[in-house]
C-alpha cells in the first residue's frame, strides 16, 4: 500500500473498532496479512543476484492454493546455509554476505517469500517463510546455517524449534514472537485495546482453528531452540522496528547464545556494515562444538 492508502484505511480501522472491536479486527486483519510496497533492489546487488542459479519450491500459501517460491543458488559447498530475509526484504539484502560466504566455501541459498522480491503475491505471514525452509530442507537436507533478518530470524528460529534441521542460526534484530508483530502494527495503525485483543483473536481463529491460544508455539521466546543448534544473536540498539527488548528475551530462552550489540546501524543498514558481516561469517566458518552425525 501506498502512505496515504494505509492512512484512509488506518482511520476505518479505528472507526470502525471504536463502535466494534470484532468488525475492526475483520477489517484490519488482511491488512496486517498484506505486504504492500516491498523494497526494490540495490544497484550494488545486481551483479551477485545475476550470477545466482534460480529456481522454485512450492509451498502451500495463505490460500493454499500453492505458491512457486523464488530460490536463489550460489557456490558448490557441501555446506549449506539458507538466508531469511524480513517483512518487505527481499533476499538481494543479503548481497554482500553472499559473496562473503561463498568465497569461505559455502553453498548459498536465498529465497523471496510470497509477495517479495520475484515470487508472486500480495499477502503472506510466517508460516509461508517456514514452509520455505521446510522444502528448502527436503532438497539440501541439513543445513549448516540459517540467517535470517527481522520477521525471516523469528521464522529461522520457529523452524528450528519445530524440528527443521541447522547446525547453527544468526538472527539479526529478531523478534521475540508473533505477538511484537501484532502489538506493532496496533500501535501503527493506531486503533485501541480492544480492536487489538479481537484481531489477535481472529488471527488465532483463522490460522490455528481449535487451538485456545496457538501464539506460544509460535514465539522464539518460549519456544527455545536445541542445545544442539548454536545461536548468534544480533540486534542494534538503535533499532526502531524492532525494539531491542527482544532480544533479552530470547537471550533468556537460549542461554548458550552469543549475543552481540551493535550501535547506530538501526533496522535495516546492519545487514551491509562490517560488525554483521564479520561475526556471522567467524560465527558459521569457525569449528563445531556439536557432532550431528
Amino acid at each position: 500500500m501506498t502512505t496515504i492508502q494505509e492512512r484512509v484505511i488506518g482511520g476505518s480501522i479505528r472507526t470502525v473498532g471504536a463502535v466494534s472491536p470484532r468488525a475492526g479486527a475483520a477489517l484490519a486483519l488482511p491488512v496486517f496479512m498484506s505486504v504492500g510496497r516491498g523494497q526494490r533492489m540495490a544497484e550494488d546487488a545486481a551483479p551477485t543476484m545475476e550470477r545466482a542459479r534460480r529456481s522454485t519450491v512450492r509451498i502451500d500459501g495463505l490460500d493454499r492454493n500453492g505458491v512457486d517460491v523464488r530460490v536463489y543458488e550460489w557456490g558448490a559447498g557441501a555446506d549449506v546455509v539458507v538466508l531469511a530475509h524480513g517483512w518487505r526484504g527481499r533476499a538481494s539484502q543479503f548481497a554482500t554476505l553472499v559473496r562473503d560466504l561463498v568465497f569461505e566455501g559455502f553453498r548459498v541459498v536465498a529465497f523471496d517469500a510470497p509477495g517479495h522480491g520475484e515470487t508472486p503475491g500480495r499477502a503472506t505471514y510466517l508460516f509461508d517463510w517456514t514452509d520455505a525452509l521446510v522444502q528448502l530442507q527436503r532438497r539440501y537436507g541439513l543445513f549448516h546455517g540459517i540467517v535470517g533478518h527481522s520477521f525471516g530470524a523469528l521464522a529461522a528460529l520457529v523452524a528450528v524449534s519445530g524440528g527443521v534441521a541447522a547446525r547453527r542460526v544468526v538472527t539479526v534484530a529478531a523478534p521475540a514472537d508473533a505477538d511484537t508483530l501484532l502489538s506493532q502494527f496496533s500501535v501503527l495503525v493506531g486503533f485501541g485495546h480492544k480492536t487489538a485483543a479481537a484481531l489477535r483473536a481472529r488471527f488465532a481463529t483463522r490460522f490455528f482453528p481449535g487451538e485456545d491460544d496457538p501464539f506460544p508455539r509460535i514465539s522464539a521466546a518460549e519456544q527455545p531452540l536445541p542445545e544442539t543448534t548454536e545461536l548468534l544473536v544480533l540486534h542494534d540498539r538503535s533499532d526502531r522496528v524492532v525494539p531491542i527488548s527482544d532480544l533479552d528475551r530470547l537471550a533468556a530462552a537460549n542461554p548458550h547464545a552469543r549475543v552481540v550489540i551493535t550501535e547506530g546501524l538501526g533496522h535495516n543498514r546492519i545487514l551491509a556494515a562490517d560488525r554483521f558481516l564479520d561475526e556471522t561469517v567467524d560465527f558459521l566458518v569457525k569449528p563445531s562444538s556439536v557432532d550431528f552425525g
